[in-house]
Formats: structure tokens, C-alpha cells, sequence
């Protein structure tokens, strides 16, 4: 089966890019990796081209820009890349014929009561949120061979990546004060097992919302404690505070977080847990170390 996965530049991409091996094509915007098409998924010409030129039998999308507080303060910017991208990619997958996974987010619920099933009523806080769940609406419009993948706390090792834990690495590395969330709560997903899940279900016949993330549900602290505890960091630099406190531009989902269950029972991939998670991610660090 040929494979493209537009933004594969990214955190998730690459690993997506990883899993499906030579069967995939990538795309990247503003960060280059070898091997991979530049592409600028706000240019419906472009998507259109290129989609044509390559006719893959399965589109991955995980591309987006995913800063929520940017989001609020450039909100032309988050609806051309979010919904009007989003829209270009998903129009021309339908044309070619071609399987459609788009990458949503537990932010489309407004956090009173997580973590949220499938079926479960959306209510977004922020730009964002409102966006994606705009996104997903053009998704189920345009492609009946589709499925919507919310995801909650993507993490992993990556060098150069910017996910929660490479910032409570560096941070716990320098003994340097961290400021967590203690009143956020979420569902912890391992990046490597999410893309074997994702793999798993693009190749399946099932259609509509998925939730591969991880099985425990755990708050922001809880779950910073038990990654410097697995990773060896000394605890003294995770310091506890509120949402409010932190003045953030876009309001956050508190018990935000998203249920697995249906999912998993879709899945022969097993959705692992925190703390083996993060036992992957130490191996995956000491992988690296010089």
C-alpha cells in the first residue's frame, strides 16, 4: 500500500514515517528532513498536485499547528492551517480515492467531565479546540473512507523535539524550576506505541473516531513525579500550581483526556500505560547518550 503522510517532519509524523517504512512518502513545511516533499497544505493547488502525482491508497494527517496559545492571538492563521488545510488535504485524498487519517485532540472538550468516549458531546474552550473540531466535521463531509485519531499528551524521547517530557528532561537535568499544571488531567500516550496503534487501524476497514492513547489518567504533576522518578531526575525542580496561575492565553480542558476502551478492543496492539511508557523513553534516552 502506498502511504503519504503530510507532515512527517513533525513529532508524530516521523514516527508514523517509521512504522510504515518504504511504503511511505512524507511532507514537510518549515523544518527540511531528507527524503521528504515540501509541501504547504494552506495551497489547495499544491495538495492537489501532489496528492494526484502520487495517488496513495492512504493519507495520514497529522500536520497542523498545534499551539494553542498562538492559536488565540493568530486565529486567521490556526483556521488556514487547521481547517482550511485540512480541508485541501482531505478533498484531494476523496478525489484520488484514497483512505483518510486525520489527528484530532482531546481540547474539542471543555473539561468537566473526562476522559471522554467516542461518542461523547464536543464543547471547545479555545480557538483551537474550535478549529479542530471544525476540521473534523469537513473530514466526515469530504471522505467516507476516513477515521478521526484524538490524541492527549503525546510524548517521547526526541532530541530535538519539544514534547512535555524533552522539557522535563532539560529542566530536571539543570535543576531548573518547572511549573505543572496540578489540576490538569489526561490521558499520557507513548508516541511509538501511538503510531503502531494508528498503523494497526488505517489498515483496518473501521470508520469514524478512535481514541489510541494511553490507559491511565493521570494528572499533569502525577504524571511529571513518576517521569522523574523513571528517568532518574531529582523532583525538588517539578513545582505544582494551578491552570489559573499559569495566565495562559487559551483555556485548557481540566479533566480533559480521552477513553481508550472501544479502541482497544479494536486493537491487537496493546495501548501501554504510564509508567511503561516511560521505561521506553529511558531506554530510548540512554540509546542516545554519547
Amino acid at each position: 500500500m502506498s502511504v503519504l503522510v503530510v507532515g512527517a517532519s513533525g513529532f508524530v509524523g516521523g514516527e508514523l514515517m517509521r512504522v510504515f517504512g518504504a511504503e511511505a512518502a512524507g511532507t514537510y513545511h518549515r523544518s527540511p528532513r531528507e527524503g521528504l516533499v515540501p509541501l504547504d497544505i494552506t495551497d489547495a493547488r499544491q495538495v492537489s498536485d501532489l496528492v494526484d502525482r502520487l495517488r496513495p491508497k492512504l493519507v495520514i494527517h497529522p500536520a497542523a499547528q498545534p499551539n494553542v496559545d498562538r492559536c488565540e492571538s493568530e486565529v486567521e492563521e490556526s483556521y488556514q492551517v487547521n481547517v482550511a488545510g485540512t480541508r485541501n488535504v482531505a478533498a484531494a485524498a476523496a478525489r484520488v480515492g484514497a483512505r483518510f487519517v486525520y489527528f484530532s485532540t482531546d481540547y474539542l472538550f471543555d473539561g468537566a467531565a473526562g476522559p471522554y468516549p467516542p461518542d461523547a458531546e464536543p464543547a471547545p474552550l479555545s480557538v483551537y479546540g474550535r478549529h479542530k473540531l471544525e476540521a473534523e466535521e469537513a473530514v466526515r463531509d469530504l471522505v467516507a473512507d476516513h477515521l478521526i485519531a484524538r490524541l492527549c499528551g503525546v510524548y517521547g524521547y526526541h532530541p530535538d523535539g519539544k514534547n512535555f517530557i524533552m522539557g522535563l528532561i532539560a529542566k530536571g537535568r539543570r535543576g531548573e524550576r518547572m511549573l505543572i499544571p496540578a489540576d490538569q488531567w489526561g490521558t499520557p500516550t507513548l508516541v511509538e506505541n501511538l503510531a503502531e496503534a494508528v498503523k494497526e487501524l488505517a489498515l483496518s476497514h473501521h470508520v469514524g473516531v478512535v481514541h489510541p492513547v494511553g490507559p491511565d489518567y493521570l494528572s499533569r504533576i502525577e504524571f511529571a513525579r513518576l517521569g522523574a522518578e523513571i528517568l532518574g531526575l531529582a523532583p525538588d525542580f517539578l513545582q505544582p500550581v494551578s491552570t489559573a496561575e499559569l495566565g495562559q492565553a487559551a483555556r485548557r480542558p481540566l479533566r480533559g483526556g480521552v477513553d481508550n476502551r472501544s479502541t482497544q478492543a479494536l486493537l491487537k496492539t496493546r495501548l501501554v500505560g504510564a509508567r511503561e511508557g516511560l521505561h521506553a523513553v529511558k531506554r530510548r534516552m540512554e540509546e542516545y547518550q554519547p
